[in-house]
């Protein structure tokens, strides 16, 4: 009797860094490699080495990028050892940067490919096994935009699209628009489409990505486009929320906040770069914009929606910053009541202009004025949070977003202004949601993607607790097809299935759908 033998397909990782673009992008990373006959490895097989193709999707923006990226590959070199046949591939920004430096100095690498050239990742792949060497692929231009690449999701319930890449800014200590290049929009009709298929896929949030999102249409002779978009976001059945991320200070305009205050499904969160308070530090900086505008901003956007919760950016310790610049930026923060402030110590970025500016400040005299600042909106954020306890707040359920969950017996997701909320459980609820719809207990239990309504009890600087379930009673759910999305995903990965990713151009066809909230 003869036995036939079934080869296993061969497995990938793609680990990210970076922005919500290299998120964004990552996702139609692990759509190609699965429409290429890989499988996700299994968090086990990740664990343990046990990968056949392993993606680093860098970051050059961040601190210490470099060191991150050769850390990672020194460890990678072990596993490729032990694993023959084992691919690793290198993209993303550092990738476009470095180029072939990265072979050079890690000679265990098999695939270098730039921002510009996402669709290749298979091709150079198969072509560094057939010919047993490296590959290193990076265009200076736009090879395809990624949206209209195969996308394997990582969440049922939430999607990213991006609306443009690319950047036409030339802000002094940022080197992105020399590796993403020039500020390139997608027409309307392809972001509505794209955005269409993800609800009809299950999803009830959005988030539409650029470098500079509230220029879009620049390029297309419509500086009104970014408004009209959300406004179109605000007609697709079946979609909650729609956010957005990161607009400029220079270029926000007041038709932007009318459409976030006008359009149901705009979420009233805004996340607004400050970078500095220092209109001296500003200039150095190239930011086209003033502390003065900067808040007249936050005015408006406060005077039409007065719960919006603003986050920001701020740098700390940009050359030439004196203890007065640094003051106004405490004012400014003092003043601009920020939810929330990804703080960033500067750092020098090969390539850029700020990285050879004199009067470079001392480290010590950074890292002091960083905890000053941090200590400053901790407490701010604090205080603005716990003006929210007894108010009720929705919250669409998300996986992975609280790390303590298992132990409080909570589940996390995000409010409509985009706060982290941790909610207690109702008595009788299970900590993991059943996956099966005619399990009574279902009726307690949100998934990932479902909706609750509960009452904030406690308040801290990163999230709110929401514990009414057991104090008042209010835990209301509402079950959506999101968390359908998300169960059904569940289960058939307890079947060992594999749905195949999605692309724009096989599901915008045009055939009418119905759709459950």
């Amino acid at each position: 009797m003869s036995s036939t033998t079934v080869s296993q397909p061969r497995t990938y990782h793609v680990r990210t860094f970076g922005c919500q673009m290299n998120v964004h992008d990552s996702e139609r990373l692990a759509g190609m490699l699965e429409t290429a006959g890989l499988s996700r490895a299994s968090d086990e097989a990740v664990a343990s080495g046990e990968v056949d193709v392993v993606v680093l999707n860098t970051c050059a923006v961040r601190e210490n990028a470099d060191n991150k990226l050769y850390g990672n590959l020194g460890q990678l070199a072990q596993n490729k050892r032990e694993r023959p046949g084992m691919q690793i591939a290198v993209g993303g920004c550092l990738a476009q940067k470095d180029r072939a430096t990265i072979v050079e100095k890690a000679p265990w690498v098999d695939v270098v490919f730039g921002t510009h050239n996402l669709g290749s990742l298979p091709v150079l792949l198969e072509r560094a096994r057939h010919n047993d060497e490296a590959q290193v692929e990076i265009l200076e231009a736009l090879e395809t935009f990624p949206s209209t690449l195969p996308t394997k999701r990582e969440a049922a319930y939430s999607g990213w699209v991006s609306i443009s890449v690319g950047c036409n800014n030339t802000c002094t200590f940022c080197i992105v628009p020399h590796l993403r290049g020039k500020e390139r929009d997608r027409r309307p009709g392809e972001i509505l489409a794209e955005v269409e298929a993800l609800v009809d896929d299950g999803a009830l949030e959005v988030t539409l990505l650029g470098q500079n999102v509230n220029s879009y249409g620049v390029g297309f002779g419509d500086r009104g486009a970014f408004a009209k978009l959300l406004r179109a976001c605000g007609e697709i059945e079946g979609l909650e929320r729609v956010r957005f991320t990161s607009p400029h200070p220079a270029a926000f305009t007041d038709d932007v906040i009318d459409a976030m205050a006008e359009t149901e499904n705009v979420m009233p969160s805004l996340h607004m770069p400050l970078q500095s308070g220092s209109d001296a530090v500003l200039r150095a900086m190239r930011r086209s914009y003033r502390s003065k505008k900067y808040l007249g901003i936050l005015e408006r956007v406060r005077e039409k929606m007065p719960n919006a919760a603003i986050t920001t950016d701020i740098i700390v310790g940009f050359p030439g910053e004196t203890e007065e610049d640094f003051q106004q930026t405490l004012e400014v923060v003092e003043a601009s009541r920020f939810a929330a402030a990804y703080t960033f110590q500067y750092s020098q970025r090969p390539g850029t202009p700020a990285a050879t500016m004199p009067n470079q400040v001392p480290k010590e005299v950074v890292q002091e004025r960083y905890e000053r600042l941090v200590a400053l909106q901790n407490a701010i954020a604090e205080e603005e949070n716990k003006k929210l306890i007894g108010s009720e707040v929705e919250v669409l359920v998300a996986h992975g977003e609280g790390r303590k969950d298992e132990q409080t017996m909570r589940i996390s997701g995000r409010a409509r202004d985009n706060r982290l909320v941790h909610l207690a459980l109702p008595m009788g609820a299970l900590s993991t949601p059943p996956l099966l719809d005619s399990d009574t207990r279902n009726s307690l239990t949100p998934r990932p993607g479902d909706m609750v309504k509960a009452t904030v009890t406690h308040a801290a600087p990163y999230h709110l607790v929401a514990d009414s379930a057991l104090t008042t009673g209010d835990f209301q759910l509402r079950r959506t097809r999101a968390g359908d999305a998300w169960a059904t995903r569940e289960r058939a990965k307890l079947a060992g299935e594999n749905p195949q990713p999605t692309a724009l151009g096989s599901v915008s066809l045009g055939i009418p759908t119905v759709r459950q909230k």
